[in-house]
């Protein structure tokens, strides 16, 4: 095991097992939501932070968070009031956040094409002890909101009106998915990348669903998917010299297509035992009374 006495390997073990926990923890609920893209929309727009903190000389990481909650509310605001216009305005969004990225990159006196390239595909290896530190606080907030408030989310990612009816603050819980989203957007970005961290947010939950039917066994099966993945994608990176971000997004549509091809017969042997579940339930019905039961009326 010679890629743990690397420091810079250690570091990146440690952020691919965070990155695995907290992506498809936050993914369950956009994925109920039906807002699986909403991740990609939102790393288009943390571009901008990252160019932004390289023109200012500060952290990206933190810069970009900054900018993607910003983004991840408007987000909201355009779903809540753009009605038939909504998808134009997140177009421009999405788009300009890309396009300000780029230019502000190329503004700064630090930033470069490579520098653009690791923080859109992702770069694991070059993850510095300071972003750990980063990578740290941003997970525990995630996880402290998609562990803690799972039933509230639950109930409104999956019936805004019955969440509503039973008095939950809907709108701010809303907001609270998408601020998690972003957070997690900027905790992943230098692990597989802005451009493809909505696929880590996604395909581990969407490969779980083939196999269970119920919320707690989804989330738990999605985030060992996402560990699985994650540390198996970056040990790979390291011996075969490849893209980190995607050998881990492969991996992950690898287990996919097998969670896929599990859930037929899985299926199947499911309605064999309700069938015999079934059979196991039938009621007798009696037959008629006996002739003592009678009842005469005297003349």
């Amino acid at each position: 095991m010679d890629i743990l006495n690397y420091a810079f390997m250690q570091r990146a073990l440690i952020a691919a097992l965070i990155v695995g926990v907290t992506a498809p923890a936050i993914g369950i609920y956009l994925v109920q939501r039906r807002q699986a893209l909403m991740g990609d929309g939102i790393g288009h727009v943390a571009l901008t932070g990252v160019g932004l903190g390289f023109l200012l000389n500060t952290s990206p990481v933190w810069v970009a968070t900054a900018v993607a909650i910003a983004g991840s509310v408007v987000m909201e605001l355009i779903r809540w009031y753009g009605k038939t216009r909504g998808d134009l305005a997140l177009a421009m969004l999405f788009y300009g956040g890309m396009a300000g990225g780029v230019m502000l990159m190329n503004l700064s006196d630090a930033g470069s094409n490579a520098n653009l390239g690791t923080y859109l595909f992702g770069s694991i290896t070059t993850v510095s002890p300071q972003d750990m530190t980063t990578i740290y606080v941003l997970a525990a907030l995630v996880l402290a909101i998609t562990i803690g408030l799972r039933r509230q989310l639950f109930a409104v990612c999956q019936d805004e009106e019955f969440a509503r009816v039973t008095g939950l603050p809907v709108r701010l819980l809303n907001l609270l998915v998408a601020v998690t989203a972003a957070v997690t957007v900027t905790v992943a970005m230098r692990v597989v990348g802005l451009l493809l961290v909505s696929a880590l947010m996604v395909i581990p939950v969407a490969a779980a669903q083939q196999i269970s039917r119920s919320f707690a066994v989804t989330f738990t099966v999605a985030v060992a998917i996402g560990v699985a993945v994650t540390l198996t994608g970056t040990a790979t990176s390291y011996y075969v010299d490849v893209p980190s971000g995607a050998t881990i997004v492969l991996f992950a549509i690898a287990l996919f297509v097998l969670f896929t091809a599990l859930a037929a017969p899985l299926a199947k042997k499911r309605a064999r035992a309700a069938a015999e579940d079934a059979k196991g339930c039938t009621l007798e019905v009696p037959g008629g009374r006996p002739a003592t039961d009678d009842v005469s009326v005297a003349g």
